[in-house]
């Protein structure tokens, strides 16, 4: 169970930033009926506690070209070049998401790009690195369910008193 608690005031503020990060405090104290020099303090806090980790900005990757995504598990030859082969996935810009695994892969990484023909050169740029045995790659179709807040939603209720 969590050390901070969060109450209704605070999951009220979370909500609102849920839905949009940049939403500016004194539209939140007037929605919630409080000060803004309330809400300022009360994010300060979730912020020092953890609560909240900094904002994000979504960028539409389909308007800048990037429309193919594609998941490569990475098999490695060695476990013991896990933090070798993470860096190096890392200098890779298009590799936008990489997870340590159990099960077939080692890692599981996401990835985009502009077409097939850069997603291949991605491809083989991973399968390239020291200590890569073999890549195994899913193409995504399309995207159907990319929806954070529900989950947030749901933890933060959670957290209610």
């Amino acid at each position: 169970m969590p050390k901070f608690k969060l109450d209704e005031i605070d999951h009220q503020i979370l909500d609102i930033l849920i839905e949009n990060a940049r939403t500016p405090f004194t539209d939140i104290a007037k929605k919630l009926l409080v000060s803004a020099g309330t809400i300022h303090v009360r994010v300060k806090k979730m912020e020092e506690e953890g609560v909240i980790k900094g904002s994000t900005l979504t960028v539409d990757y389909d308007k800048m070209g990037y429309t193919f995504i594609a998941y490569v598990g990475v098999l490695l030859e060695n476990s013991s070049l896990t933090t070798t082969v993470i860096n190096k996935l890392q200098a890779i810009p298009e590799v936008t998401v990489a997870h340590l695994t159990t099960g077939k892969f080692t890692v599981f990484c996401k990835l985009r790009a502009r077409g097939t023909k850069h997603a291949k050169d991605i491809i083989f740029q991973i399968d390239n690195i020291g200590g890569v045995q073999r890549t195994e790659t899913s193409i995504s179709l399309e995207e159907v369910i990319n929806d954070k807040k529900r989950l947030m939603h749901t933890i933060f209720n959670d957290f209610k008193i």
